[in-house]
């Protein structure tokens, strides 16, 4: 038998986490004497059955053991009873204090002799684990006061306004108090995308040609005019003017100069816009894959926290990491090292309650490590080591050369822009300038080139863009609506509802989510806008700067929104009744009228017969294009292949009838020929509408004849 391990053997210090990740990783940093375990997020909770939130009595929450998490907190419990000390590890922002103070409360209850201790860090590294240890602190009251009030808010909206959206809409919805604000952002930038209508406007290049060399210049000015050529017709005729001008002459040639800063390390806005535009990557994915970063991956040395914690609004560095940069960049850069390191702001409010998002060791390049990562975790890892590393190095030098050649009353432009100094370019790979530079030939005042021929270009105007997850967070951020820990929740929960679906990167709105947001805003217009939003996160962070009472906040919010619900509840009216429309529709089984209504996924089609006929369609979106039809264009779902689920619009009369087409109909007749109008998107004019009519040259790209010949 073996012996019995000293007292001193024994992991008599318990460290507790939120994530098993990262209590493996820190377990690893700590050694003999420490076990460290996860709590798997809150513990301790509002129950979800009730509003839990005593009004009468301050406002208290009525806290209970989370449904399913009993065992957990019971084993926590049992194991800091063996334990001679307890450190509570975790996450150093509201949420994490919270689960914290509910720990201490829920152990010392049973057991209110052993020490409890608070430590925080930025980093999963071993000398920011340890020194953590060698500082423990208490809890931080005032944090714990925000997260709470922050907590009694939301509940006190959602389960005021939900009930209202049960009575007056349908059963089952429910409303947050920040995800309504950011629904109604995305509905507003809706209407104005529906509304736009493109007009048409043309430009006109001349392709030159010096020796060898081709270019082309575009034309800026005619007759001493900027030029606005409204048709095919008008560019026709400026090219038939210009025909008799085999040489252009260059007039004027200009070089100008431009420096580019690199841009600051990353906040969890940032780095959520970055991924969203160059990776492809929703808020909720990047946010998942810098959590596994943090909490630390197996390098085969063992399991390292690659990056400081993701969820921040500044863009401040430790001395430590701005000197280890600067060391990096002297030895694999040096000559561009800055004389003094640079240093950036952070946006007003921030709360810069944590370092900005960097590699926790700038030696372990993105090539180095790649063979231990997952292709998504070596990308986002890459550009926030780049982004960091550039951070710190010598700006890019560009020198732009701009040349106008005169033909006749018509000025042209050529422009070459070439990089001088690459600056902080040099050490970007996945964030680099994904344009390619332009070059003309070298050319003198007074010198004539030859004008090959012209190229008429057509071009409709842009509309508002739908919002993305990189610009919706960006409206978020910049609007002071949410903090970096909600943003990438908040666009979840609205797809998770179904208010808001995702469609080639856009966030379009459902009807559902049109209906709600309309509802919602109409009747609590104070409690539905950016401002008033804006204000409660200001309020909430001054309840933890300590500057006002968490309770004396949630009573003056209160007082007038419950005043709001009643007079809402008592006055609106239902549009349960007038969500389901009669139609001239009839049901083909059993010959009853359909009716319109509103399910989940939208509008559809069902018998009124039901429950007796239970037939439902898709609402007929649009007439049949094709002679000899009288079919109707519906929308459908894939049901095989590599596209399955992907949406198409078809006609009801297939297979008689196989019209197909990808591109949604649009409630808009084409004026020219009366067929509908589709909704396209591509990369150069973004999403805008075309006649469906391919013999219709309504907002459809007119092909040009070579008018040179």
């Amino acid at each position: 038998m073996g012996k019995k391990r000293k007292k001193s053997e024994e992991n008599n210090i318990l460290v507790i986490v939120e994530s098993p990740a990262k209590a493996k990783t820190i377990e690893k940093y700590l050694g003999k004497g420490y076990s460290v375990t996860a709590s798997m997020g809150h513990l301790i909770d509002l129950p979800k059955s009730r509003l839990a939130v005593n009004i009468e009595n301050g406002f208290e929450p009525d806290y209970i053991t989370v449904r399913g998490k009993a065992k957990i907190l019971n084993e926590l419990v049992k194991k800091a009873k063996k334990s001679e000390k307890v450190y509570l590890a975790s996450d150093n922002d509201r949420e994490g204090e919270a689960i914290a103070f509910h720990l201490k409360n829920a152990i010392s209850k049973k057991n209110g002799k052993v020490e409890i201790d608070r430590i925080t860090f930025n980093e999963i590294t071993p000398v920011a684990i340890r020194e953590a240890v060698s500082k423990p602190g208490d809890i931080d009251m005032a944090k714990v006061d925000a997260q709470k009030a922050r907590r009694v808010l939301d509940r006190l909206v959602g389960y005021s306004l939900s009930p209202i959206l049960w009575k007056k809409v349908k059963n089952g919805l429910s409303a947050g108090r920040v995800q309504s604000v950011a629904l109604k952002l995305i509905c507003e930038r809706e209407k104005e995308v529906e509304s736009f209508i493109p007009e048409e406007y043309w430009t006109l290049e001349a392709e030159l040609k010096k020796g060898r060399s081709k270019f082309r210049a575009l034309l800026v000015e005619y007759r001493g005019e900027k030029p606005k050529i409204k048709n095919n017709q008008e560019v026709l005729d400026i090219i038939g003017a210009l025909k008799r001008y085999k040489n252009f002459m260059v007039k004027d040639i200009k070089v100008t100069e431009k420096t580019f800063r690199p841009r600051p390390p990353f906040t969890t806005s940032t780095l959520q816009q970055t991924a969203a535009n160059r990776l492809n990557y929703t808020s909720r994915r990047t946010m998942r894959i810098a959590q596994q970063l943090y909490e630390g991956v197996n390098i085969g040395s063992g399991r390292v926290g690659l990056i400081t914690y993701m969820r921040t609004d500044s863009t401040r560095i430790s001395n430590v990491a701005l000197n280890a940069a600067r060391k990096f960049i002297a030895e694999n850069y040096p000559g561009e090292l800055p004389e003094q390191p640079q240093f950036y702001r952070s946006k007003k409010n921030a709360q810069d309650a944590h370092e900005a998002i960097r590699p926790t060791y700038v030696e372990k390049t993105p090539d180095e490590i790649k063979k231990y990562l997952t292709l998504e975790q070596y990308k986002l890892y890459s550009i926030i080591w780049e982004r960091f590393i550039a951070s710190q190095m010598k700006p890019s030098k560009t020198a732009t050369t701009t040349v106008l050649f005169s033909a006749g009353d018509s000025l042209f432009r050529a422009a070459s822009t070439v990089t001088v100094e690459k600056g902080y370019q040099k050490i970007l790979k996945l964030l680099a300038n994904r344009e390619k530079e332009k070059r003309i030939p070298q050319m003198k005042v007074g010198e004539e080139v030859e004008c090959v021929k012209f190229h008429p270009e057509q071009h409709f105007t842009t509309g508002p863009s739908r919002y993305t997850d990189a610009t919706i967070v960006k409206a978020l951020e910049e609007n002071d609506i949410g903090r970096p820990s909600t943003y990438a929740p908040i666009i979840s929960v609205l797809l998770d509802r179904y208010y808001v679906r995702r469609q080639n990167k856009q966030l379009i709105p459902t009807q559902l989510g049109r209906i709600i947001s309309e509802i919602l805003s109409d009747s609590f217009p104070d409690l539905i806008n950016i401002s008033f939003t804006a204000e409660m996160e200001r309020k909430l962070d001054e309840i933890e700067e300590k500057k006002i009472q968490w309770s004396s906040m949630i009573r003056e919010f209160y007082e007038p929104f419950s005043k709001q619900v009643a007079h809402v509840t008592s006055t609106l009216e239902s549009v349960k009744g007038t969500l389901d429309e009669p139609t001239e529709y009839s049901c083909e089984l059993c010959g009853r009228p359909m009716v319109k209504k509103l399910g989940r996924y939208g509008y559809f089609l069902a018998c009124s017969g039901f429950p007796e006929c239970k037939n439902t369609k898709p609402i007929p979106l649009a007439d049949c294009p094709r002679p000899g039809c009288d079919g109707k264009i519906v929308e459908r779902r894939s049901r095989r292949g590599r596209g399955r689920g992907k949406v198409f619009y078809g006609c009801t009369n297939y297979p008689d009838c196989d019209f197909v087409t990808y591109d949604k109909p649009t409630s808009q007749k084409c004026p020219k020929c009366g067929q509908f109008l589709v909704e396209k998107t591509d990369k150069q004019r973004g999403t805008y509408k075309a006649c469906i009519n391919p013999d219709c040259d309504y907002l459809h790209t007119v092909e040009i004849e070579d008018q040179n010949a």
